[in-house]
């Protein structure tokens, strides 16, 4: 949660908080202040942030590296649509032996960043950036497991009778059971959409509204982590993927202006200061709006 709420609210605004604002911004989550202070020693330790002292007060910063990841899972976050699908698979290949721990450890970072698992050496993703990737596995503790990894790209050339990309989806992930996610995650979010369709303009409370559109993208950001947001051609029949992008835009769209002005009064640095947000957030989810659609 807190990882959704820098990539989401503290980015935009220079990517630093003071604890005490970030400890009050969670409190109506039921986030405790022991539990805050504890995950973000933790963020720190896995250089994701980094610590600035103002006398008694520390304000957390977005660390080189965990701005690079923040902003690499915004663009598939915030994008209108999924991307393109160039017909190359990313392959991750195990070429060495690795102990049972490590092995499930590789296998669990791979699975949120959307690899499937064609066996226990071959991990498959239809458009992953491989260089972040690794990346990702060295923020995640792994440059150890790295020189034992062979990525590559492979395309199908269609010889006779041999496996389809359609064989490798199959092979490779549940694509049942995050359907079935997705469409809990429309069914939940549909309800709060068709509300505030119903209700006036004036009256979303804005502390209503940062909730709500953190919850939102805290739910939608742990879907599409393990999303490999397949070409059309390779999904099932009435995917509810797209569904759920959609609604999610359209949501987000209409939480952004309240909740923006929650922030306004309650994002704070050590020394008192309240930076504003640049106009990134403006950007996201970019077209025309898509309520209409969604059924």
């Amino acid at each position: 949660m807190i990882i959704s709420v820098f990539g989401d609210a503290i980015l935009p605004r220079g990517g630093e908080i003071w604890l005490g604002g970030l400890i009050n911004l969670l409190a109506p989550l039921d986030l405790n202040e022991r539990l805050i202070r504890t995950t973000v020693y933790r963020l720190v330790k896995d250089e994701w942030l980094t610590t600035q002292t103002q006398g008694r007060r520390t304000d957390y910063k977005l660390s080189a590296s965990g701005w690079r990841r923040f902003e690499e899972a915004s663009k598939q976050i915030y994008a209108s649509n999924a991307p393109n699908w160039d017909n190359r698979w990313r392959l991750v290949m195990l070429v060495a032996e690795l102990a049972p721990k490590n092995r499930e450890q590789l296998r669990r970072a791979l699975y949120w960043q959307g690899f499937g698992e064609i066996n226990a050496n071959c991990f498959v993703h239809p458009s992953a950036d491989l260089a972040a990737a690794f990346d990702a596995l060295r923020v995640d503790g792994m440059a150890d497991v790295l020189p034992h990894l062979m990525p590559l790209v492979a395309i199908n050339p269609r010889l006779g009778q041999s496996a389809n990309d359609a064989d490798i989806v199959h092979s490779a992930w549940d694509l049942a059971h995050l359907s079935e996610d997705y469409v809990a995650f429309v069914k939940t979010y549909k309800g709060i959409l068709d509300a505030m369709q119903k209700a006036k303009k004036s009256s979303i409370d804005e502390e209503s509204a940062f909730l709500t559109r953190t919850l939102l993208i805290h739910d939608y950001r742990r879907l599409l982590l393990r999303d490999p947001e397949l070409p059309e051609v390779l999904l099932p029949a009435k995917w509810p993927g797209q569904t759920a992008r959609m609604l999610t835009k359209e949501l987000y769209r209409r939480l952004l202006a309240p909740s923006e002005s929650h922030l306004n009064k309650h994002l704070i640095l050590a020394n008192g200061d309240a930076p504003e947000a640049s106009d990134l957030v403006l950007r996201r989810f970019e077209c025309d709006p898509l309520s209409t659609h969604i059924a």
